[in-house]
């Protein structure tokens, strides 16, 4: 069962990362293959059911998220803010991209990546859009800086701290050197991307002999500049509600959307015609979410995420348990694309811990160790978690492209905290 595990989640990544087939196809039939292969039949339909039916609110939130920011673009909300920013940036891609990070590492201190990105690149699109910049960029800038954050409350260290029965301030609190020392990586690798595009428009710019596009008239007549003020004012109660975790996020999205459509766009002609006009995009990454969550419930229901689990570490030698945090911390963020954040820390980390213990080290080492990159600077491009799809989605990329782009400066995020962790000694 471990081993059709592995092989599902690597031809996966394979399938995906190499775009031979799209999203949609690798999530739903590899899985389905491997639980027939192991004899599940019919019952491989429950596994299916369960896990679409754990992945519908998130889908839920992320359709009526594009709705919501899509008609609020259109109705020309952020048209002032962009042109302000375009102005001060003044060619600057540099000041776009160290800007997104500090937006998404501002956004992701309630510990939500999917409240993360659904703030911050949507809101960063626009611009991103009219100064020609990459949106591969935008998302992997946002994934760093997000995945770099890791806090008391947010789910690795909690896990962490409910697996090992220790503290989550002890544990995070000696990391707080170690994780300055990831942001201030995070944002050397944002102003070097931004440095990046500066060059590669500027040369655009040169070749093409123009410096920009306007909007055309068909994106004029759906502007509403006389109700900017109202439409900042819902955007805000909209993100206030989401961020605050009193009201669930698809609430708010769904109150918000039905608010602004009926504000910009009063008839019902109008309104389903915005609708229209960005239901391809919503239902494109929701049928992903779907297929994702389709995946996650036939590994979880036929148990080879656990099986996974508990043959990982049941294969480190005795020999090698004292550097076991170590080793952990390198890994750590590969570790993201094959195993889901609770069979990782309530499978696995225990386990590590307690052979670490046995070569006479501590267990928090491993707490600390496995936070530098599982489910922190791995959870933006994991296949087994909603915001990796959130955030490809949001950008408006492909998930592969997003993969292959993101995962170096993540693995390399991660790497830089290890050897910032080695050098101050704290495993």
């Amino acid at each position: 069962m471990a081993l059709v595990g592995t092989v599902a989640i690597l031809v996966l990544l394979a399938a995906i990362l190499s775009s031979r087939v799209s999203p949609i196809v690798a999530l739903v039939v590899v899985p389905i293959v491997a639980s027939l292969s192991l004899g599940f039949g019919l019952e491989t339909s429950k596994f299916m059911a369960a896990g679409v039916g754990q992945i519908a609110p998130i889908a839920a939130m992320f359709v009526f998220s594009i709705l919501f920011f899509g008609v609020m673009t259109d109705a020309g909300m952020l048209e002032p803010l962009i042109a302000r920013i375009v102005r001060v940036a003044n060619g600057r891609p540099t000041w776009i991209t160290t800007g997104t990070a500090l937006l998404a590492l501002l956004v992701h201190l309630d510990g939500s990546g999917a409240v993360c990105f659904l703030v911050t690149i949507p809101a960063m699109r626009p611009l991103y859009d009219r100064m020609g910049m990459d949106r591969r960029v935008l998302a992997c800038t946002a994934s760093l800086a997000a995945g770099v954050n890791f806090l008391p409350w947010t789910g690795p260290t909690i896990r962490a701290a409910a697996s090992l029965h220790i503290p989550a301030a002890s544990i995070f609190l000696p990391m707080i050197p170690v994780q300055i020392v990831g942001l201030v990586f995070v944002f050397a690798v944002s102003w070097w991307l931004g440095r990046r595009e500066q060059i590669r428009i500027r040369a655009q710019v040169i070749v093409a002999g123009e410096e920009s596009v306007g909007p055309g008239d068909a994106r004029d007549a759906l502007r509403r500049p006389h109700l900017l003020w109202p439409n900042v004012a819902i955007t805000l109660i909209v993100m206030a509600a989401v961020i605050s975790g009193k009201v669930e996020p698809m609430v708010a999205f769904m109150g918000g959307t039905a608010v602004a459509l009926m504000l910009n766009y009063p008839s019902a002609a109008a309104q389903k015609e915005r609708v229209e006009a960005h239901a391809r995009a919503a239902i494109l990454m929701t049928s992903i979410l779907f297929a994702a969550g389709i995946f996650t419930g036939i590994l979880n229901g036929t148990g080879m995420i656990q099986a996974m689990a508990a043959a990982a570490a049941g294969q480190v030698p005795s020999a090698a348990a004292s550097h076991i945090p170590t080793g952990l911390a390198v890994l750590s963020m590969p570790l993201s694309l094959i195993f889901d954040p609770d069979s990782f820390y309530f499978g696995i980390l225990p386990v590590m811990a307690h052979l670490h213990t046995a070569a006479g080290g501590q267990p928090i080492a491993v707490a600390q160790a496995a936070l530098l990159g599982q489910m922190t600077t791995g959870f933006p491009v994991s296949p087994l978690t909603p915001a990796t799809f959130l955030v490809a989605g949001l950008a408006g990329i492909e998930l592969g492209a997003h993969q292959r782009f993101a995962i170096p400066f993540l693995f390399a995020a991660s790497l830089v905290m290890t050897a910032a962790a080695l050098v101050l000694g704290l495993f």
